[in-house]
């Protein structure tokens, strides 16, 4: 997750959509490993960090909603240093990420 202030002053938070569909076919992406999954509480399903673009929403956002059963929690965790090194090397390697705007 990065933040950042928009110039009405407003944080911007940017994050990588996480997803049980498999990335398609050359799509830049990162499998997260069962141990992550686990700790973050996620599903058992396989899960990918997809490297091509990147959501972008005010914080907090209209559609933050509590995890069931973590309530008030709105937050899963943090990944590893390593895996987010692999993820930001990946989207940087691929050069070709853009910006999904959720508040619209």
């Amino acid at each position: 997750m990065l933040v950042t202030q928009s110039v009405d002053g407003l944080d911007q938070v940017h994050v990588v959509p996480m997803t049980t569909k498999p990335p398609r076919r050359g799509q830049p992406a990162i499998e997260v490993p069962k141990i992550v999954r686990e700790q973050l509480g996620l599903s058992a399903e396989r899960s990918w960090i997809i490297c091509d673009e990147w959501n972008r929403f005010a914080w907090p956002g209209y559609d933050i909603r509590p995890i069931r059963g973590r309530e008030p929690e709105v937050s899963y965790g943090f990944i590893p240093a390593g895996l987010f090194r692999q993820v930001r090397d990946t989207m940087l390697a691929a050069a070709i990420g853009r910006p999904v705007d959720r508040d619209d």
